[in-house]
């Protein structure tokens, strides 16, 4: 076996962000992934650009590898009854339409089923299938801010140029796309013992409230709403970024031996016998004097030089790197973390690496991001069995 998905067909008919995210985990694990667009335009994030390859944006080129681009109208009649066919094909259907849009084109997610009971349709939306909100838009953004991500991001109240921030990606979205990539996989198992496929709901402010993870559980179970702490954490300390005499550096300490680890490599010793000190729970209730005094300590040498001795003494600590760092360094290159595929046009496309590694099936890099409709033709002959005058009506009929 090549790889995990090999015989799985999916069709992405999702744009954007968290429906393209989950599809191209599934095009990595070797499902035949086509992605469904519109004729002229495609996926929104096409044009979401500067900076650009060729004709193709950055952000698009981030989550659509491993995918063949079919362009199909489908506010056609023909277009519609040609989607139903390739549904009747597929594994797995991924949509993140608003509410009621496929039901409008004759696309309901039941009656596809009807037709291909085995087909097994992940919807992405902004607030779920079903509920008062359902017919509501949403992006990322407004989802994390709703959902209570920006609540607990950002400097605490008091911090100079404080107040709730976003994270740096897309993160709502992407996590949705984790969440769907799961339950498309477990739905198949499931299909294994049934035979049948079904209807996965998955909702972007769901999402979201489920992954705040510990921070939630914090409020459950404390009855205090957890705020913005910077870099802090919550449940542990000392467990945030620090300043040091010529930058910054992240330090993790996850339990008491680690403390005490710490307090030694820094020459703080006496505070791991400190009974103020010595538990997590008590640096919790003295996290400013502690911290104060890790800070004081740690501004007197270099990142670089902290971090050396933070190493032999067994502390997690890291730098504070930036993206060239990050995808440039000698660690990046072991892991071999970027990878480079070939467009249809003949130009190197970067890719950054899925990081799973499967000891039988590993994951596949075999198509980068598709030019818009570049696999129209094609796929209807894998699929469908379309011949190519059958090809040809469609276009002059400008269904394709």
């Amino acid at each position: 076996m090549d790889s995990a998905l090999q015989n799985i067909r999916v069709l992405d008919m999702s744009r954007v962000l968290a429906g393209p995210w989950a599809g191209q985990l599934l095009g990595d694990y070797g499902a035949d992934v086509v992605k469904i667009e519109r004729p002229g335009q495609g996926d929104d994030t096409r044009r979401w650009g500067p900076p650009w390859l060729g004709e193709a944006s950055a952000y698009y080129l981030s989550t659509n590898r491993n995918k063949r681009s079919v362009t199909i109208d489908l506010s056609h009649s023909e277009g519609q009854q040609l989607t139903r066919e390739l549904a009747n094909q597929a594994d797995v259907l991924i949509e993140n339409f608003k509410v009621g849009t496929l039901a409008r084109y004759g696309l309901e997610p039941q009656a596809l089923m009807d037709a291909n009971p085995r087909l097994v349709i992940c919807s992405i939306s902004a607030f779920g299938q079903s509920g008062s909100r359902a017919d509501e838009p949403g992006y990322d953004a407004m989802i994390q801010a709703s959902a209570g991500l920006m609540s607990i991001t950002g400097p605490p109240d008091d911090a100079a140029g404080g107040g709730p921030q976003k994270v740096g990606v897309a993160i709502a979205d992407i996590m949705a796309g984790m969440y769907a990539a799961t339950a498309i996989l477990a739905a198949l198992q499931a299909r294994e013992a049934t035979g049948r496929g079904q209807h996965i709901d998955i909702p972007l402010y769901d999402s979201q409230v489920a992954w705040l993870a510990n921070q939630s559980m914090n409020f459950l179970v404390g009855n205090k709403v957890p705020g913005r702490m910077g870099t802090a954490h919550p449940n542990l300390v000392p467990y945030q970024a620090f300043g040091t005499s010529d930058g910054n550096l992240m330090l993790a300490v996850g339990n008491d031996r680690q403390f005490v680890a710490c307090m030694g490599c820094l020459g703080l010793a006496d505070f791991a016998d400190d009974p103020d000190y010595a538990t997590n729970p008590a640096r919790i209730e003295n996290r400013v004097a502690l911290v104060g005094a890790i800070q004081s300590r740690l501004e007197t040498d270099t990142t670089a030089a902290w971090l050396g001795k933070l190493a032999d003494c067994g502390v997690p600590a890291g730098p504070i790197n930036d993206l060239r760092e990050v995808l440039t360094n000698a660690h990046a290159q072991e892991r071999n973390l970027v990878r480079t595929l070939t467009n249809g046009a003949g130009e190197a496309v970067p890719t950054v690496a899925n990081p799973v590694n499967f000891g039988n099936t590993p994951v596949s890099y075999r198509h980068a991001p598709p030019s818009l409709g570049e696999h129209t033709e094609e796929v209807l002959r894998d699929w469908l069995g379309y011949s190519a005058d059958m090809i040809d009506t469609l276009r002059e009929d400008a269904a394709i």
